[in-house]
Formats: structure tokens, C-alpha cells, sequence
């Protein structure tokens, strides 16, 4: 049976319902920062025929993004698709979205994502800069390498084997940040070539960003290469303690082989399920699993670990993923935000004290839970960093540790 719509928003109202949100509640300069899937497509975050209350179309997620903005998070992720498949029927182009909420609101940062291939830089770099004239520097890109062999055979596009898409992105973000912030840019590479380019206007200049941030993720060495060489943030998949700590110390080492030591920032992926127990969220899961869209996860799973199935290390980004897994597109129920607002607020600072930049959320309702998390998750992080934690690795493993090792089995137990 489908939790009601008022248990959500009692739990949400219920110790904050005369206490607005901080203005200053991200003052704090070694905060964790979070950023929120925008369901710019349709069938929500979830492969599963549960019923969801989230909209896909502008007016509902311009509301979304005000009220994530009100309470405290600081970017947004539009998602990329060019055709129908696993449950996402309809999309909206990301680019344009996020221009369109970039204009409904005043902080939030809006990451558009964009697909080598389809796109070529020089128009995306165009469309990018004059965007963030308008925004004051409130866009970013997500640079993503492509799993869907249709979606690009479908348009005509070349698919390319997994090391050769990842080597076009790398191209694809080095002539990004060329165009960006040199006056007149040559670029001579197998995919894109440019002579004496002169990008006007330019992205603004502002402090510690002087271009906008360049996002990319996938967790073969090709991907982790190119975060190492040229991304500003590398995105993760959910995981196991050991697997997070061992995929952030490797990038971090490629990136200081390759003089960018500690250019390299981390951001993680994760399906948020806060109630007022942990027995309410871990049956919000299994109902979650339980309706999953059989036929759509499986043609999910088997497309993408196709399109990983040719990595030097055959470590793609789902390799490891079980069907209960791909139930959620980026394996954000292994980051294990499932239980109590207290527990879902110590696993952050475990996260954060492993390396995470940035927590990427997602959610079953974005009707009531952005403005749940805020209020009822990330205040408890911040009020916790006020007293000096997600600071101490090994303490907070010795805190929430044993909840993300390999030992726990990942597809019921948070």
C-alpha cells in the first residue's frame, strides 16, 4: 500500500513548523554541499510502477527548485535523454530546462547535462557562456559518455567502443574549458579540431571558478582518467565503504600523476528514503523494488553493462549492480540514505569525512521530500559540522562504519 501524502508532511512540519530555514545555513566554507536530481524526464528517479508524486513538466519543477533552494541546497542536475527508453517516456531537454529554472530562481546552480556527440563543444560552449551572463555564474555541465546505443544510432551518430567515447568526452571537456578562458583557442584532437577560435562573450570570471564547474562520472579507468586530467568533479555511483575509499584514492592519485593534485573534487549519488523510523523508509524500499518495471530494469541492465562490457578493467559503472540495484538508474539505494533523518545525517558525515563534496539526491515524492530533506536531514549535517564533524575519517567510520562495508548485503538492509 502507498504511504499517504499527510505522513509526509506531518514528519516534515513536525519539529520545524515555526522555524524557517537559515538564511546562513551554508555559511560554513567546509560544508558538505547538496544537489538534487531534476526530473526534467518522465517516471520519476525509480524504474518501478509505484505510484510517485513527481511531475516532469516546468511549472511542478520550478516549484521544486524553489523550495530546494529555500531550504538549503545548492545545485540541481538536469538529466540528459534524446529518446524514450526504461521508463522515461518523455524528456525535456536539459540545457534550455535549466535556463528556464535558472530564471526562477536566485542561488541554485543548475547543472545541465551534455552528450558528446549529439553535441558538438563549440555550440555548447556558446550556449553555456551566454547562460551564465544571464545566471550570474549559476551554471555548470555534467559531460556524460553515453550507454544507450540507440540513442545514438537513432540520429545518426557513431557509436563508439567505451574507451573511445571517453576519449571524445576528454576532448569534448578540454575544448570546453579552452574556449572558455582563452581569447583565441587551437584545439588539434581526433574528434574536434579548432583554429584561432574567439569565444565572446566570455563565462564570468568569479572567485575560485574561473569558468563554469565541469561535472563528469563512470567508474572504469577511462573515467576516472579523465577526472584526473580535466573534470573539476567526479561523479560516484553508490558503494561499499571499501569501494568509496579505494575509487577516491585512486583518482586522487591519477590526478596528482598528472600535476592536478587536489583539483579534483568528489560528488555521490543517492536515493534518499527519510521517515520518522527505520522500519517506515526500509518498507518505502521493498515497495520500491517490489513494483519494480521488470522488463524495463532488465532492458536498463543489460544496456548499460553492454556499454561497460568493453572496459580494459571490466569495471563499468554498473558492473556490480544486482536488479534491485537498477531500480534506481545510478545504484542510489547502495549509498544507503534509507532510515531515520538521524541516521541518513550520520552517513553524510561519514561520506563527507571519505571525500564527498557533494551529495546528489534523489527522492520518491518530489512533492513534499526536497522540502523534508531540507528541514529535517540537512539541518541535523549542518547543526553536526557546526560541532566539528565529518572532519575525522576513522572516527566516523567507527560511528556508521559497518553500514556501508562489503560484508552487508546491499539489497535490503540500510
Amino acid at each position: 500500500m502507498a504511504e499517504s501524502t499527510d505522513s509526509l508532511r506531518a514528519a516534515t512540519n513536525s519539529t520545524h513548523n515555526n522555524s524557517p530555514i537559515d538564511s546562513d545555513i551554508n555559511s560554513v566554507q567546509d560544508r558538505v554541499k547538496f544537489a538534487y536530481w531534476v526530473p526534467n524526464v518522465s517516471g520519476g528517479l525509480v524504474i518501478s510502477k509505484i505510484p510517485q508524486r513527481t511531475s516532469w513538466d516546468l511549472e511542478s519543477n520550478v516549484r521544486y527548485a524553489q523550495s530546494a533552494e529555500k531550504v538549503g541546497f545548492e545545485f540541481a542536475l538536469s538529466q540528459i535523454r534524446f529518446m524514450a527508453g526504461y521508463g522515461a517516456e518523455n524528456q525535456h531537454e536539459p540545457v534550455s530546462f535549466s535556463q528556464a529554472l535558472l530564471h526562477s530562481t536566485k542561488k541554485l546552480n543548475l547543472i545541465a547535462a551534455l552528450l558528446p556527440g549529439p553535441w558538438n563543444p563549440a555550440v555548447a560552449a556558446k550556449q553555456i557562456a551566454s547562460i551564465d551572463n544571464y545566471s550570474n555564474g549559476r551554471i555548470s555541465v555534467n559531460v556524460v559518455s553515453g550507454w544507450f546505443k540507440a540513442e545514438f544510432t537513432s540520429i545518426g551518430q557513431w557509436w563508439l567502443d567505451h574507451a573511445e567515447r571517453y576519449r571524445r568526452s576528454r576532448e569534448f571537456i578540454q575544448c570546453l574549458k579552452g574556449i572558455w578562458t582563452e581569447d583565441k583557442f587551437t584545439f588539434k584532437g581526433d574528434f574536434y579540431q579548432f583554429h584561432d577560435y574567439p569565444l565572446m562573450p566570455k563565462p564570468l570570471k568569479l572567485e575560485g571558478r574561473p569558468h563554469p564547474i565541469i561535472f563528469q562520472g563512470g567508474n572504469s579507468g577511462d573515467a576516472r582518467d579523465n577526472a584526473a586530467i580535466a573534470s573539476d568533479y567526479y561523479f560516484m555511483n553508490g558503494n561499499t565503504l571499501e569501494g568509496f575509499q579505494s575509487q577516491i584514492a585512486d583518482v586522487k592519485e591519477r590526478a596528482k600523476q598528472r600535476g592536478r593534485e587536489g583539483q579534483v573534487k568528489f560528488a555521490l549519488n543517492g536515493f534518499v528514503i527519510a521517515r520518522e523510523t527505520e522500519e517506515e523508509a526500509v518498507k518505502v524500499l521493498q515497495e520500491i523494488q517490489g513494483k519494480a518495471d521488470k522488463e524495463a530494469v532488465e532492458a536498463f541492465g543489460d544496456a548499460v553493462k553492454n556499454a561497460g562490457a568493453s572496459t580494459s578493467n571490466k569495471v563499468g559503472m554498473w558492473a556490480n549492480s544486482k536488479f534491485e540495484d537498477l531500480v534506481q538508474y545510478n545504484d542510489g539505494f547502495k549509498t544507503k540514505l534509507i532510515g531515520t533523518p538521524e541516521q541518513i545525517s550520520e552517513r553524510i558525515l561519514l561520506l563527507k569525512s571519505l571525500g564527498v563534496d557533494i551529495v546528489l539526491t534523489a527522492f520518491l515524492h518530489y512533492e513534499d521530500e526536497i522540502e523534508h530533506f531540507g528541514k529535517q536531514v540537512l539541518t541535523l549535517v549542518r547543526k553536526k559540522e557546526a560541532q566539528g564533524r565529518g572532519k575525522d575519517e576513522a572516527y566516523e567510520i567507527s560511528l556508521t562504519g559497518d553500514v556501508y562495508r562489503a560484508k552487508i548485503d546491499s539489497e535490503t538492509k540500510t
